[in-house]
């Protein structure tokens, strides 16, 4: 899956372990980075979370 940063990933963030948003190469698909939370998901899945500010930007980048 290729994925294009389009929020998040501080240029601070020296380790590419920063929350992020990204786009795929898959219509209408998204991906997200961030620290995982401890909820019980299906096999393949995680629950994170992320700074609204990233969602914000993400937003803004989509032009939504």
């Amino acid at each position: 899956m290729e994925l294009t940063r389009i929020a998040g990933g501080d240029p601070e963030c020296r380790t590419d372990d920063c929350p992020t948003v990204y786009t795929t190469d898959t219509p209408g698909l998204m991906a997200v980075q961030g620290e995982v939370v401890k909820r019980r998901t299906p096999e393949g899945e995680a629950v994170v979370s992320i700074p609204e500010s990233v969602l914000r930007e993400a937003a803004r980048a989509l032009g939504w």
